[in-house]
């Protein structure tokens, strides 16, 4: 199974994000603190690269913390910070803002002494369900923009406004047109950031349990007992279809929706 999704409306994103990053100060960044790195999409870099950035590590009620720290440093620098987020809480929005500020702060400073207070222009990117439309609804603290826990929810931008003189503009989730790397394309499958369409749940399902066997042995032994492939799984939780056979599309389903809903435990699998 080759993993890759491209439709047509995460090209035109780009070319919008590209035009729209010409009038932003800072670019919000939101990355799935499951796939820290494997959620970081080259396209989104190449255009985005001349900004300050701050990277929102979403999700981190989900994620194994002692892993992530230990990518953290790489994402701070002069022009970039991070802060880690979790969308199903509120609290953080003041964290956010004055992060957006600080990295904002030469524009403050300078219209501030032509006693000027400016609004600062963010844009919020990432790959499809990490978790950016929930952030914006939050940092708007309404529900402005349409989510869902599923990829290609949003598929236009939008500006919107933000208490404390700071707009932010909501992107759609894009990934890149050719993911060569089979190793993340799987990893972006697991998280969601695929369509579920167009994958095999069962071969899906067994590359999960060999790369949990590996990184995560007791937290498969927890949920799964002795079992190491989604047939079983499916024999375990016996899965019959109507037919009388073992259903490993549903095992292959469950095992990866056990993942994304956090059943298994928080796991970091860059």
């Amino acid at each position: 199974m080759k993993i890759n999704w491209f439709p047509g409306h995460m090209n035109k994103a780009l070319r919008d994000i590209s035009e729209q990053c010409k009038k932003v100060d800072v670019v919000t960044y939101v990355l799935d603190a499951r796939i820290p790195l494997s959620s970081v999409n080259p396209s989104l870099d190449k255009l985005t690269q001349n900004k300050p950035t701050l990277y929102v590590f979403n999700k981190i009620d989900l994620a194994d913390e002692n892993r992530l720290k230990a990518i953290l440093p790489q994402f701070r620098s002069i022009t970039t910070d991070f802060v880690l987020f979790d969308s199903t809480k509120l609290g953080k929005n003041s964290v956010v803002l004055s992060k957006i500020k600080t990295l904002a702060k030469t524009k403050l400073d300078k219209y501030a002494s032509k006693g000027i207070k400016a609004t600062i222009r963010t844009m919020v990117v990432g790959i499809p369900n990490c978790g950016k439309s929930t952030l914006v609804n939050n940092l708007c603290k309404k529900a402005k923009t349409v989510t869902g826990n599923r990829a290609g929810v949003t598929k236009r931008g939008q500006w919107l406004n933000v208490a404390d003189c700071i707009e932010v503009y909501d992107t759609p989730g894009t990934l890149y047109p050719n993911i060569e790397n089979q190793e993340i394309a799987k990893r972006l499958a697991y998280v969601g950031s695929v369509r579920d369409e167009i994958l095999d749940f069962v071969e899906l399902g067994n590359e999960f349990l060999k790369l949990l066997a590996s990184t995560y042995p007791d937290l498969l032994q927890k949920r799964y007992g002795n079992a190491q492939t989604v047939e079983d799984v499916a024999k375990l939780r016996k899965y019959v279809s109507n037919g009388g056979e073992i259903d490993l599309e549903r095992a292959g389903r469950v095992i990866i929706d056990d993942f994304r809903k956090g059943r298994i435990g928080k796991i970091t699998l860059d």
